[in-house]
């Protein structure tokens, strides 16, 4: 699989609210959460694995484990759709939170990101 497709599809790990995945979708954007495929238990790697199986990009506040993850990644010559890492939001910070994710939408393309690691926060 390569990034040749236009538009980023988001797949958010437990540690990302929920609510994202269905105000993203409400807006038009493809996103599906990892508790709405009952993936919650999964460990970083299974995360990473799962989104990049199926072509999506994940968002998650874990940049420290990610990284690691990326750099495995490279090393052995796995491709994933890309690496979204983020500050902590807060519930009551989610609509600033479906705000950038919609910035990064507009800005990035799904080419664009294939392979690489953003920061959320690049996109305020």
């Amino acid at each position: 699989m390569t990034g040749d497709r236009l538009f980023i599809s988001l797949y958010t790990d437990e540690d990302v609210t929920h609510r994202l995945a269905p105000l993203l979708r409400e807006r038009g954007y493809g996103a599906v959460s990892s508790a709405e495929m009952s993936n919650n238990r999964f460990s970083d790697s299974e995360h990473l694995d799962f989104a990049a199986g199926r072509g999506w990009t994940i968002l998650t506040y874990n940049a420290r484990d990610f990284y690691k993850l990326d750099n495995l990644w490279h090393e052995t010559g796995r491709e994933h759709a890309g690496i979204v890492v983020s500050r902590q939001f807060r519930l009551d910070e989610t609509g600033e939170l479906v705000r950038q994710v919609c910035n990064l939408f507009e800005a990035v393309s799904a080419a664009e990101i294939w392979n690489t690691i953003r920061h959320l926060q690049g996109y305020r």
